[in-house]
């Protein structure tokens, strides 16, 4: 398999822009009508996602076959869209299609050959986790909305109760459908442990624009049923009982998962007595975005082994800790410890960069890779990474939400605004 051939026509399609998801599309629900169900009537925010993540995946197979945990989890999620084996080749008939409308000439009998063979890497891979999967668990899990407390102007705080036994470790995500956006999934973190009664904490932020945010804060209540997707994310997940001490750097919403791991740890000591050292920095533009104060602030002033530092960056009045929350964390960084880092990716890319100048060893340094950067946009290290696992499916995750930037050239290329449907 000739990977750097696969690389060369990927970069090649897309020199071509927006017109190449259109034509994907459009062979794809006109080659097989059956499919089109399968997607939100609005195209609007999946119009380039499936697309561009299935070439940087083919074209990056080399890469890909050393690690396939997160293309398993993938095939796991994509159960709930019923997808099943036969989908993926039509979806991969359409990709070629695409691929050899627009490479012309360059699209020959090799290199057909090539994307053939890496394309099947990645169906293998996906439909053997499902397979796998669905012998022990459903498709999706129906929850129940317990409460939804509109906590600040643009956001929620839901707690949701799945109907059946609901697995997770603290620091995953799991994709969430509500009723009033069916088909549109979006991920979200749970921001406790797991728990006897099986009920779930979510943060969610309102972003203007979105197609999905805006419906769970506004239209959300107690008594409607969700559908969440299986759990997902290795990465800012925590062995239980590591003593190891953390440092956790939090932005906006990026709470969530870290609040979860810091819940498993005092479910620990409250059973043991004995607990790594935790310091957790949340960071924020404005101080009423610090929407999870009193219940940190408590655990701080209760808790020996914890610790809770507020960073605010974009107001000059506020009387405590200011500036970017990755700055303020590099001058905690401890050799000793392990750094956990969520938020949006140029807030994850920052205080990254920030750690490891500080001389923080990168291999203690655990952030999730839910996200493609923008061409130009900062990233939070260098070389290829796996793609978001929402970046097949639709979903945004709740670090990147529906609008994820706002310069006009990546909201382009994130398809935003579209004035028209795309299939």
């Amino acid at each position: 398999m000739d990977t750097q051939a696969l690389k060369r026509s990927w970069q090649q399609l897309t020199s071509h822009g927006e017109q190449v998801p259109l034509y994907f599309y459009s062979h794809l629900f006109v080659s097989h009508p059956e499919v089109r169900s399968m997607f939100p009537i609005s195209m609007a925010n999946q119009r380039d996602k499936l697309v561009n993540a299935l070439g940087r995946i083919v074209s990056h197979v080399d890469q890909i076959e050393q690690d396939t945990d997160f293309l398993q989890h993938l095939g796991r999620d994509h159960r709930k869209y019923a997808v099943v084996a036969a989908h993926y080749d039509a979806v991969g008939a359409s990709l070629c299609a695409t691929l050899k409308h627009f490479l012309g000439s360059e699209w020959d009998e090799e290199l057909a050959a090539n994307w053939t063979a890496a394309y099947q890497v990645i169906a293998r891979i996906m439909v053997q986790a499902a397979e796998t999967s669905s012998e022990t668990s459903p498709d999706w899990w129906d929850a129940d909305v317990l409460s939804a407390e509109r906590r600040t102007m643009d956001l929620t705080l839901l707690t949701v109760r799945p109907r059946r036994p609901f697995p997770f470790l603290p620091g995953q995500s799991m994709s969430m459908e509500i009723p009033q956006r069916p088909k549109q999934w979006r991920y979200f973190s749970p921001a406790n442990a797991p728990r006897p009664d099986g009920s779930i904490d979510l943060h969610v932020q309102q972003i203007d624009g979105g197609q999905v945010s805006p419906a769970v804060v506004r239209s959300l209540r107690v008594g409607d049923v969700v559908k969440l997707g299986a759990p997902v994310g290795e990465r800012l997940t925590r062995r239980a009982a590591d003593p190891r001490d953390l440092l956790m750097v939090a932005g906006g919403t990026g709470l969530a998962p870290l609040r979860a791991v810091v819940d498993q740890i005092d479910q620990e000591w409250q059973r043991s007595g004995i607990a790594p050292r935790v310091h957790l920095l949340h960071g924020v533009r404005l101080p009423w975005h610090l929407y999870d104060r009193p219940w940190l602030r408590d655990l701080a002033a209760r808790r020996p082994w914890f610790d809770y530092t507020e960073v605010v960056s974009d107001d000059p009045s506020y009387p405590g800790t200011r500036g970017k929350v990755g700055m303020v964390a590099a001058r905690q960084a401890l050799h000793e410890r392990t750094a956990m880092v969520c938020g949006g990716p140029q807030m994850v890319a920052h205080t990254t960069d920030r750690l490891r100048t500080s001389g923080m060893d990168s291999r203690h340094i655990k952030y999730e890779h839910f996200y493609y950067s923008a061409a130009g946009q900062e990233t939070a290290d260098d070389g290829w990474r796996p793609p978001a696992l929402s970046a097949l499916s639709n979903p945004r995750d709740h670090r990147e939400p529906d609008l994820p930037a706002s310069d006009a050239g990546t909201r382009r290329r994130q398809g935003l605004p579209v004035s028209r449907p795309t299939g």
